[in-house]
């Protein structure tokens, strides 16, 4: 990765984590300003799934919880939701977990009697559905679904970010043709393959693989320390969320 590259990296990182880290969410939940708002609605929009599939597996059926996932996020909007929220009591994935039970809770209670928001935060069309439908006939429970695509979406968000990453250094097809390698090892003479088809030698082939790895790491754990109350909760909340994927 040159240094143009990693300076564009570090500027991305640098604007994505001032954006979402907690004490800013705690902050931005205070003002009353259309960036505050757009920029807790996009907080929403990254941290629905994991909440949808949970009541999901509680029983509720897709159209119930298409209901209640929205309305959740209405009232974290309307009503100072993250103001709340304390990064010295534990982690974000936590605290959002016990708020939604607190609000399924109440909101069951009263069974619909009150009229819900008609304002769509996210769009849970079938689209959720579809993304469901691998935890039709697994035996966990929710709370372990929960766990598990709450990893799953975090995982993902740093390999955006990646991508992103390698295509504005001018490395997209390095990218696309290594990125498998995050998740295996190569079998024998695939790197003189890759090698022969990217005009690089093994030894470079090599060496950019080490690199994706090594910054893919280095996102994830952006990405958790979002979450977390100190980096010192980090390495704690990584080990969790790998347990949760096996």
């Amino acid at each position: 990765m040159g240094n143009e590259e990693k300076e564009g990296t570090q500027e991305s990182a640098a604007e994505w984590v001032g954006a979402t880290h907690w004490s800013w969410i705690v902050s931005a939940s205070e003002q009353d300003s259309p960036e505050a708002r757009a920029a807790l609605e996009k907080l929403c929009q990254m941290y629905w799934f994991p909440l949808y599939a949970y009541v999901r597996r509680k029983g509720h059926d897709p159209a119930e919880a298409q209901d209640l996932a929205q309305e959740f996020f209405a009232r974290i909007l309307r009503d100072g939701f993250f103001a709340k929220a304390d990064p010295q009591k534990g982690k974000f994935r936590c605290f959002l977990l016990s708020s939604l039970n607190h609000f399924l809770a109440n909101e069951w209670r009263r069974a619909h009697a009150a009229k819900r928001s008609a304002r769509v935060i996210v769009s849970l069309d079938d689209t959720a559905e579809r993304a469901y439908a691998t935890e039709l006939t697994s035996q966990l429970t929710p709370e372990k679904v929960y766990e598990k695509r709450w990893a799953l979406s975090l995982f993902d968000r740093a390999l955006d970010r990646l991508r992103v990453q390698f295509s504005r250094g001018g490395k997209a097809e390095i990218y696309e043709n290594l990125k498998e390698f995050l998740s295996r090892e190569p079998i024998d003479g695939e790197y003189g393959r890759l090698a022969a088809r990217l005009q690089m030698t093994n030894g470079a082939i090599a060496a950019s693989v080490h690199r994706l790895r090594q910054r893919y790491r280095e996102l994830v754990r952006e990405e958790i320390a979002q979450t977390v109350g100190s980096a010192h909760d980090v390495e704690d909340e990584l080990r969790s969320l790998l347990a949760a994927l096996n």
